[in-house]
């Protein structure tokens, strides 16, 4: 079961339903957790063409003054992605922007944790999360809002 912490706490697994623009409240919050590991930026950096170094050879990111290789920006950023599908709103919902700020590199082995604040209800069925995602060390990694068009 998922969560979503309130003074009135919802308590259900939004992969069957997804939470409704109406369930949603300012001020709402879920998480979403992963540790990231080698394959999971080797399957990345597959996926989308991108081996720059600083991803996928030591030696390389070293030389670019790189304490080793570091998980692509993106990657953290499609967590967020993940928590706004799997946690809130959930399935049914639309995504249709996301800002975001890359503040802290993420190491293989990092655990990181997306937190989702609902901060507006918009016209058109329409909610603003901030989105933020923090490492084991609770380290700021990613800032940023998304705009998404929750299910009615």
């Amino acid at each position: 079961m998922s969560v979503i912490n309130t003074e009135h706490q919802i308590v259900r697994d939004p992969l069957i339903n997804g939470f409704s623009y109406d369930e949603m409240e300012i001020g709402h919050t879920a998480y979403y957790t992963k540790t990231v590991t080698e394959h999971d930026v080797g399957t990345f950096a597959g996926v989308t063409g991108d081996f720059n170094p600083a991803h996928v050879n030591q030696i390389g990111a070293e030389e670019m003054r790189l304490p080793g290789r570091i998980a692509h920006g993106a990657l953290s950023g499609g967590l967020i992605s993940a928590a706004l599908g799997t946690k809130m709103p959930g399935q049914g919902c639309l995504y249709l922007s996301q800002s975001s700020k890359f503040v802290r590199m993420v190491r293989f082995g990092d655990t990181l944790t997306v937190r989702l604040e609902v901060v507006e209800k918009m016209e058109k069925y329409r909610v603003k999360i901030k989105t933020e995602v923090f490492n084991q060390n609770d380290e700021l990694v990613v800032t940023g809002e998304a705009i998404l068009v929750a299910k009615h």
